[in-house]
């Protein structure tokens, strides 16, 4: 079963052939549509690219093996719960929260607000970005996927996809492009 097959399958009717066969495929397809966005979930809690990217991969063993998952009626807000509470969960397991959490109460009211609102556009842009690679060409959006979030270099993603190191380097750079500017559209719109 290739993922790119379903890919007008929408998140409802993946879940519900999940539901009937059980096979995690389905559910593969769909969290690989929401790796963007479960990967700036983690980054606004843990605020390191590694551990965010960590959790992803845990966030996704989860949903993988949660029996629980069978009861969802909407997959993108439920997602982004279960990635929200396991960042949660391993920043209560660190041991230096209480001096975080001390230095955070010592910030002034105006930059809290101001921190905040950064924090809100940077989840914006974030969601921004989810919803404008899916606008991408297949091949853009796997490329750029392989290459930014996977940190897969040109000959893994030539030896991983069959297109030629010069495609690759292609679909990257248009792929980039057509995504700032579809981000800057989405933007200038609201």
């Amino acid at each position: 079963m290739k993922p790119d097959q379903h890919e007008h399958m929408t998140d409802m009717e993946l879940l519900d052939r999940f539901k009937i066969d059980r096979n995690n495929q389905w559910l593969g397809i769909l969290l690989k549509r929401y790796t963007l966005l479960l990967l700036g979930i983690c980054m606004k809690y843990l605020k390191n690219e590694e551990e965010a990217k960590d959790a992803v991969q845990q966030v996704f063993v989860k949903v993988l093996t949660d029996p629980t998952t069978a009861n969802i009626q909407t997959f993108r807000p439920w997602v982004g719960t279960v990635a929200r509470n396991h960042c949660l969960m391993k920043l209560r397991a660190k041991p230096n929260r209480i001096v975080e959490i001390q230095e955070k109460m010592i910030h002034t009211r105006g930059e809290e607000s101001e921190e905040r609102l950064a924090h809100l556009e940077k989840d914006r842009k974030l969601e921004l970005m989810e919803e404008s690679m899916r606008e991408l060409s297949k091949e853009q959006e796997q490329c750029l996927t392989l290459f930014y979030l996977e940190k897969r270099s040109y000959q893994e993603i030539t030896d991983q996809t069959g297109y030629s190191i010069q495609q690759v380097k292609s679909y990257i750079q248009n792929g980039k492009r057509n995504l700032k500017i579809a981000i800057d559209k989405k933007i200038n719109a609201s």
